[in-house]
């Protein structure tokens, strides 16, 4: 962003000295104020009124914009629309946000005042900003916006209203409805900004998939077994999968059939289910190629719960750790890789001993590696089925594994047939 420019720009508009403007400009920005609200912002201090002596911009096509542009006119449908209230410069402000497409495609926006515009609704919007959001452009309308009915109806080849299956949903999506059952809910009390929140956590699913979810308004119609339709939800990313959020403005409504959930994950090859950026509930299947560092017996933090390394916790420092079980290994099912982390449960099983007997063996061999070795021999070069919550970040793909069994089925039939598929 060239903060220079702007300064130039507010300056001659405003007749006020440069480096006053462009100091006020990256004063906002360091506290992550769009652009073209410090710029609004810096236009008042200054007496310059919310619109300035800019022109209205020209009309483009949404498929036209980029975070280049300072500010737009488009005509669009109103695809979605969510409300929350978020902490803005300290103050609780009320938002509007969702999408909104022409023919040419789709954008998100953010509405920083209640314009009365609703998902199906044609309009066009005048000066609005343009900012960068979760790596591509967002609309902001904001005071010196403008908002009207289109002259002629909107067509677009998109689903208009926020209802979507889970396996649909993902993160970045804002005013989303799903209907689904709880199938795990926890009380939990947290730190928040405004000192001890008390929230619900816990997974719901549909017949397409399982998601995490937080309520952040506990309900007392969420509870394990209830069917639910539950409107205007925002989705943010959770430990590498898309979890639900709901707010103060989300509805909670009991449904009067029930909700038919999905027994089983999808399965997917490692390259499919890796491309897709994260997923909760998936399962693969694929050979055992090595048992990494870190397995076997470990020492966690006793405070947060990290690996310690050396008597050293990367949060605590010092520490006295205890003692855990846990295996990384690395799976191959023929179109790529991930690594998969078994809890103590789940270790214990391939181990064929519980923490107490892995113990005894390190004290007789008076080497812990003996353990994380008795289990790279009894796992490497054999095909297991894997189903568990992937993430995906820059060091790699992770598979936590909540089922670890041997494979009945070849793993490498099934890459074969996922790399058939896909040349088809």
């Amino acid at each position: 962003m060239d903060v220079n420019s702007h300064a130039e720009e507010l300056a001659s508009d405003l007749g006020v000295d440069k480096e006053e403007v462009k100091a006020d400009l990256q004063n906002l920005l360091e506290y992550s104020v769009p652009i073209d609200e410090a710029k609004q912002s810096v236009r008042r201090k200054h007496g310059g009124g919310g619109g300035g002596s800019s022109p209205t911009p020209d009309a483009v096509d949404v498929g036209e914009i980029t975070t280049e542009n300072d500010g737009v006119t488009v005509t669009v449908r109103v695809l979605t629309q969510g409300t929350r209230t978020i902490r803005y410069q300290g103050d609780d402000l009320t938002i509007r946000e969702g999408e909104v497409a022409d023919e040419t495609g789709v954008i998100s926006y953010t509405a920083w005042q209640d314009f009365g515009f609703e998902p199906g609704d044609s309009l066009t919007i005048g000066n609005a900003g343009v900012r960068e959001w979760e790596g591509a452009p967002e609309l902001n309308l904001n005071d010196s916006t403008t908002v009207a009915i289109a002259d002629e109806p909107v067509e677009v080849d998109r689903e208009v209203g926020g209802d979507r299956s889970l396996v649909d949903i993902a993160a970045g999506d804002r005013g989303r409805n799903v209907e689904v059952r709880v199938l795990e809910v926890d009380e939990k009390t947290i730190s928040g900004r405004d000192g001890e929140t008390e929230i619900l956590e816990g997974v719901v699913g549909d017949e397409t998939a399982k998601l995490p979810f937080t309520d952040w308004q506990p309900r007392s119609e969420i509870a394990v077994g209830a069917d639910l339709r539950i409107e205007d939800v925002y989705v943010r990313e959770f430990r590498g999968v898309p979890s639900i959020n709901l707010t103060e403005f989300s509805t909670v409504t009991p449904l009067p059939d029930p909700v038919e959930v999905a027994e089983d994950a999808p399965r997917l090859s490692v390259a499919d289910a890796v491309g897709s950026g994260g997923m909760f509930d998936v399962e693969v299947v694929g050979n055992v190629l090595e048992v990494r560092d870190g397995s076997g017996l470990i020492e966690r933090c006793p405070e947060c719960g990290r690996v310690v390394q050396n008597g050293q916790c990367r949060s605590h420092g010092d520490v006295d750790g205890e003692d855990d079980l846990r295996v990384k290994a690395i799976l191959d099912d023929g179109t790529d890789t991930v690594t998969v982390v078994l809890d103590d449960e789940l270790t214990a099983e391939v181990y064929g001993g519980g923490l107490d007997d892995a113990l005894a063996a390190a004290k007789d061999a008076m080497d812990k590696q003996v353990v994380a070795d008795d289990i790279a021999d009894a796992l490497v070069g054999r095909a297991y089925r894997v189903r568990g919550n992937l993430s995906v970040d820059d060091y790699g793909a992770t598979l936590d594994a909540t089922e670890f069994a041997l494979a009945a089925d070849d793993p490498a039939e099934h890459a074969r047939a996922a790399l058939a598929e896909v040349g088809e």
